[in-house]
């Protein structure tokens, strides 16, 4: 499976790609097919022979049409949004064809099945659910496509790696005991330490003038592109930066920490706080904002299990 369909972030089916056998009601029709042919030579019936090859073509109709409604159907994957261990996952998938195709089936092993009524010209973003209970970088194997059309006497269907991934992040504790400092001469815990306040040392964004304000802080440049009367806003880092560690990588407890040192990230991110990690012997630059927290979290979901190398 993996020579003939390889992983790709954009698959379109074609007749390598495409499987085809009876369904069960299909088996029960060639049956009927057998018997009627049966009847029809034994008693020299012609109209019950005339039956049984009219049911037969339909039979074969049928395996043309089936393969019909998957081939040309192009699937393409895109990021998934971000999620903590224990929760679904959701892997978005964009769905097109050239010609008009009905009753498309989309699943991963094991999970909830997505039923697509019709699928036209135009792309169509179909979002698949993956039970998900670990932390750690997750691939959801194969995506199954999967058609009875038109009258359900034949499956065809097909097994596509559209090589999309996410990483799952650890499943969140609360626990204030994690936000410890690293320096040994101050570990108090304050909520001022590692936050911004109103000061001149950092440009920090644009914000909407308020009469009254001196004109220094007046975006002179966006005045003049048309875009109104905006103020410069700085900040300053007020106090030391907090620290977050983890040690001792091969404790019995580490997941339970490694849960406690996720709550703690996203509450720092959350408040504004700039802070740093320490993981063993790596450590990560304290700092602040979405892709801070995204790197923090990513480097402890991706941490090895306990036992393993």
């Amino acid at each position: 499976m993996a020579r003939r369909l390889p992983p790709s972030k954009q698959v379109t089916l074609a007749h390598k790609s495409i499987f085809i056998l009876p369904t069960g009601f299909g088996l029960l029709w060639a049956g009927l097919i057998l018997l009627l042919f049966i009847l029809g030579t034994n008693y020299q019936n012609n109209l019950i022979i005339g039956l049984s090859f009219l049911l037969a073509s339909l039979f074969n109709t049928c395996i043309i049409y089936s393969y019909k409604n998957l081939a040309g159907l192009s699937l393409s994957s895109s990021s998934s949004p971000q999620a903590y261990a224990g929760e679904t996952l959701v892997f978005p998938v964009k769905v097109s064809s050239k010609q008009a195709q009905f009753e498309v089936l989309l699943s991963y092993p094991d999970n909830q099945v997505n039923v697509i009524k019709v699928i036209k010209q135009e792309s169509q973003v179909s979002l698949l659910q993956f039970n998900n209970l670990t932390r750690g970088r997750i691939f959801p194997r194969r995506l199954k496509i999967e058609s009875r059309y038109p009258l359900g006497l034949c499956r065809a269907w097909s097994h596509i790696d559209l090589d999309n991934q996410v990483i799952v992040f650890a499943n969140p504790i609360e626990s204030q005991s994690e936000l410890s400092a690293l320096e040994t001469d101050d570990i108090s815990h304050t909520l001022n330490r590692g936050v911004h306040v109103q000061g001149v040392d950092e440009f920090k964004g644009l914000r909407q003038h308020i009469p009254g304000e001196s004109l220094k802080q007046v975006a002179w440049k966006q005045l003049a592109q048309g875009r109104g009367m905006l103020s410069k806003e700085f900040q300053q880092p007020q106090g030391q930066p907090l620290w977050l560690t983890l040690d001792n990588l091969s404790s019995a407890d580490i997941e339970e920490r490694i849960s406690q040192l996720t709550w703690s990230i996203d509450k720092l991110s959350e408040r504004g706080h700039i802070f740093g990690l320490v993981i063993g012997q790596h450590k990560i630059s304290p700092s602040d904002g979405e892709s801070h927290r995204l790197l923090c979290q990513q480097s402890i979901a991706l941490l090895p299990f306990r036992g393993q190398r």
